[in-house]
């Protein structure tokens, strides 16, 4: 399948030849939902900690006698039902990640890619690099084209100029094509390739 391809003043500059096996597949919701959620797990801190009855500091001995204060009976101060007791079940630091086959994996990265593609949601572009860092000159290139909220992915390394000129743009994202990921993608309306992205793209997809 052939896309345009444009300069980074989007401006036309010929075709591009994408892989039907990459960028022609048709997207399933299933895999690219187990994808999301295998990446965002990964992703979780899980370092939240509260103290269990056994942890709280303070005295273990019965507060007051069993009988005669007109008290419901009480066993310890420490209890989940007392202020400043211990919490139930409290939750404790643990890893949220979770194994998912590889080729589940690639299979969503395909179908992301295609997802973008089939809605007309994808460009390419010779390359990603400006002579100088000027975030309001390509700001404007932006508008001029509609483009709201785009993740670029590049080659190997991204353009030192390009990072910084779109570094406080709201929603203008950029990765190098090792950095590609379902989650980024589907969390932009946009997607923008650099021939170089595409070509590591394909390498690493095949």
């Amino acid at each position: 399948m052939k896309a345009k391809l444009y300069t980074i003043d989007f401006k036309e500059s010929g075709e591009v030849e994408l892989n039907k096996e990459i960028f022609g597949i048709d997207p399933r919701q299933d895999i690219l939902y187990r994808v999301v959620h295998w990446q965002l797990a990964k992703r979780r801190a899980g370092t939240q900690s509260t103290l269990t009855r056994s942890e709280v500091r303070g005295t273990t001995k019965k507060p007051f006698a069993q009988k005669g204060t007109g008290n419901a009976r009480q066993g310890s101060l420490k209890g989940p039902h007392q202020y400043g007791g211990g919490v139930a079940h409290a939750p404790k630091p643990r890893d949220y990640s979770y194994a998912l086959p590889k080729k589940v994996r690639v299979l969503g990265l395909k179908m992301a890619l295609s997802a973008k593609a089939k809605e007309n949601k994808i460009m390419i572009l010779k390359d990603a690099k400006l002579k100088t860092p000027k975030t309001k000159d390509f700001s404007k290139s932006l508008d001029k084209q509609s483009l709201k909220s785009v993740l670029f992915i590049d080659g190997d390394a991204v353009d030192e100029n390009f990072r910084k000129a779109i570094g406080n743009l709201v929603k203008i994202d950029v990765l190098p094509s090792a950095g590609a990921n379902v989650y980024d993608i589907l969390q932009h309306e946009n997607l923008i390739l650099t021939e170089s992205a595409v070509k590591k793209l394909e390498e690493r997809l095949a």
